[in-house]
C-alpha cells in the first residue's frame, strides 16, 4: 500500500494520531492491515492493542461491536489520547523550563560568588585593565609596579616623571600606544588647566603637543587659538604656538593652513629648527618633495637631530598612500642614497605593520 493509503487506513480506524498507524513495518500498521483484510488477530496482536489502550479497535476486530459503535467509542479514545499527549508535552516542557530556570539560578549564583571572591575579582580587574591598554604578558618582576601605574592612569591620575621613564625604558612591553595616548591626554588636560589659570603661553604650547600625541588635534587647535589671541608679538612663544598649531592643522589634514602657520613661525624665529621640520613634513604632504627635502635639511643644519627627522619621515610615510609613499622614498634616495639608506628597506608591509 502507498503512503497515502496507509494514512487513509489510520484515519479509517481513528488512530491517525499514533505514529505507528501509518508507518509501514510498524506493529500497529500491520495489525490495521490484518483487520482491513478481515484476518483473525493473533493473541499477541490482541495483547498489543490492549496494552496500547485501543480497546474499541480490539472489540471491532473481534466482532464485539459494530462499526457505528466503534466510531463513537474510538473517537472518544482518540480525543483522550490527544489530550493526554498534550498534557504530557506540557508537563515535559514545564519540567524542562524548571530545570533551565534552576540552571540559570545556579549559574547566576556561581557568578555572584565569583564576583564576591576577592582573588577572582582582582584577577578579572587586572585582565580588563590590561585589555583596556592593549597589554599582554607582563614580566613577573615588573607586574606589581606596572599594574599600579595602569590603575593610576585608569583613575585619571597623572604619572610621576620617573614612572614614565621606567615604562618607556624598562617595561617597554607595557608602554603601548593605548597607554601612551591615555597618558598624553592626562598631561594635556592638566597643562590646559594650567594655561587657563596662568596664561603662560608655554603651558599652552606643551598642552597642544600632548593633545596632538593623544590624537586629539581639535583640542590642540582650541588651546592654541586662545593662546595666540593673548600672547601678542613676542617672537619665541608666538613662534612655538604657531608651530604646534601648524602641527595640529597637519594632523587634521589642513596642510595649506599648516604651511601658512609654519612660514609665519619661521619668519619670527629663523634660527629655530622646529618650524623647518613642520614645513618639511607639510611640503612633502603637499607633494612638493624638493621643498620638503630643503626644509628638512635646513632643520638639521639648525640643530634638529637626524634621528628625530627620520622618525618624522617614518610617520609621514605611514600616513601616506602607497603611491605617494613610493614617490617620497624614491626622491629622497635619489637626493642622498647614503643619508636615507634606511629607506631601501621601507616598504608597504612595514608601513601597514606600523599603522596597526
Amino acid at each position: 500500500m502507498s503512503g497515502s493509503s496507509q494514512a487513509g487506513l489510520a484515519e479509517k480506524y481513528l488512530v491517525d494520531d499514533l505514529p505507528g498507524a501509518a508507518l509501514v513495518g510498524a506493529r500497529l500498521n500491520g495489525i490495521l492491515q490484518k483487520i482491513e483484510a478481515g484476518e483473525t488477530l493473533t493473541s499477541l496482536a490482541q495483547a498489543f492493542l490492549t496494552s496500547g489502550g485501543l480497546n474499541s479497535l480490539l472489540a471491532l476486530a473481534t466482532g464485539q461491536i459494530d462499526r457505528p459503535a466503534f466510531e463513537e467509542v474510538a473517537a472518544r479514545e482518540r480525543s483522550d489520547r490527544i489530550q493526554s499527549a498534550k498534557d504530557e508535552a506540557d508537563r515535559v516542557a514545564a519540567e524542562q523550563a524548571r530545570k533551565a530556570e534552576a540552571m540559570d539560578v545556579a549559574v547566576k549564583a556561581r557568578f555572584a560568588a565569583m564576583e564576591n571572591d576577592p582573588v577572582l575579582r582582582r584577577k578579572r580587574e587586572a585582565r580588563e585593565l590590561r585589555d583596556r591598554f592593549g597589554i599582554g604578558f607582563i614580566e613577573t618582576e615588573h607586574y606589581p609596579r606596572a599594574m599600579r601605574l595602569l590603575k593610576q592612569v585608569a583613575s585619571v591620575n597623572r604619572l610621576a616623571p620617573e614612572d614614565v621613564a621606567w615604562l618607556s625604558t624598562e617595561a617597554v612591553d607595557c608602554w603601548t600606544d593605548a597607554l601612551q595616548q591615555a597618558w598624553h591626554r592626562l598631561e594635556a588636560e592638566e597643562l590646559t588647566k594650567a594655561w587657563e589659570e596662568s596664561r603662560n603661553p608655554w603651558d599652552a604650547v606643551n598642552a597642544s603637543a600632548h593633545w596632538r600625541k593623544a590624537d586629539e588635534p581639535q583640542q590642540a587647535l582650541e588651546v592654541t587659538e586662545a593662546a595666540l589671541a593673548k600672547v601678542g608679538r613676542s617672537p619665541k612663544p608666538r613662534s612655538a604656538l604657531l608651530t604646534t598649531r601648524g602641527g595640529a592643522m597637519r594632523d587634521a589634514g589642513c596642510l595649506t593652513e599648516a604651511r601658512t602657520l609654519g612660514l609665519e613661525a619661521h619668519e619670527l624665529t629663523p634660527a629655530d629648527f622646529r618650524p623647518c621640520t613642520l614645513l618639511g613634513a607639510v611640503s612633502m604632504g603637499l607633494g612638493d618633495l624638493a621643498a620638503g627635502h630643503e626644509w628638512y635639511a635646513k632643520a638639521e643644519a639648525l640643530g634638529a637631530e637626524r634621528r628625530a627627522i627620520d622618525q618624522d619621515l617614518r610617520a609621514l610615510l605611514i600616513r601616506s598612500e602607497p603611491d605617494a609613499r613610493d614617490r617620497i622614498r624614491n626622491y629622497l634616495l635619489e637626493q642622498d642614497p647614503e643619508r636615507f639608506a634606511w629607506l631601501r628597506n621601507w616598504n608597504h608591509k612595514i608601513a601597514a605593520t606600523h599603522r596597526r
